[in-house]
């Protein structure tokens, strides 16, 4: 539901083309929720959901997603705020954790992205979350909501995030060591994304690491 981190998937991945060490990334998601408590609402739109959840005005919000629809466009994603199903995404996460068992993660977080955002599509629908699934070849998407090992992988993230003071996303993790809050510039990740990486091959000899200068001034 956070456009943001649909903002900053696609920044990240703009960094992730430039790297050159690409290959020895491995990006994994990780589950977290803003609202756990939030019950799906199909009657309610986004505007009206963000202004009683942040005590703002409809007016504001409304601004808020037509600056973000904006943003969104420069760096080729589709946000249609008006279509926008109000959702709790437990489900939809665990999904996710269940498509990292196929390697298909990343398919299937941009897939939901898709659909929350561009096609609004309701993604605490079961079945629709199948159908989604189905599209990214996902095989024997049911199990994600039969078995409760996926449940428990999603509420492990949201423990250790809690754990480690995350209360805000997006947040990417670099390492174990390197930390990135927000939907920063691609610049911003790329520098990031090589100052990680030549940490890591210090501890890996046969790898060779090219030499990096880590500087970033944001405006």
């Amino acid at each position: 539901m956070c456009p943001f981190c649909y903002l900053g998937k696609r920044k990240f991945e703009t960094a992730l083309k430039q790297f050159t060490d690409k290959e020895y990334i491995d990006v994994e998601w990780k589950s977290f929720q803003l609202n756990p408590d939030l019950v799906t609402d199909p009657t309610i739109g986004i505007d009206q959901y963000l202004s009683e959840h942040k005590g703002i005005a409809a007016d504001q919000a409304r601004q808020m997603n037509g600056q973000l629809t904006r943003t969104g466009q420069a760096v080729g994603l589709e946000y249609n705020f008006d279509k926008v199903v109000v959702a709790n995404t437990f489900n939809a996460q665990r999904l996710i954790k269940f498509a990292h068992t196929q390697g298909k993660q990343n398919e299937m977080e941009e897939r939901l992205f898709e659909a929350f955002f561009a096609e609004g599509k309701n993604v605490d629908d079961l079945p629709t979350l199948i159908e989604l699934a189905a599209e990214v070849v996902l095989d024997a998407a049911g199990e994600a909501f039969e078995n409760d090992e996926y449940a428990a992988q999603a509420q492990a993230d949201v423990a250790e995030a809690n754990a480690l003071g995350i209360h805000s996303v997006p947040y990417f993790v670099f390492n174990r060591q390197l930390a990135v809050n927000g939907a920063q510039d691609s610049s911003f990740f790329l520098e990031t994304l090589r100052k990680a990486f030549a940490d890591w091959a210090k501890d890996h000899p046969e790898i060779k690491s090219r030499p990096v200068t880590f500087s970033y001034k944001p405006e």
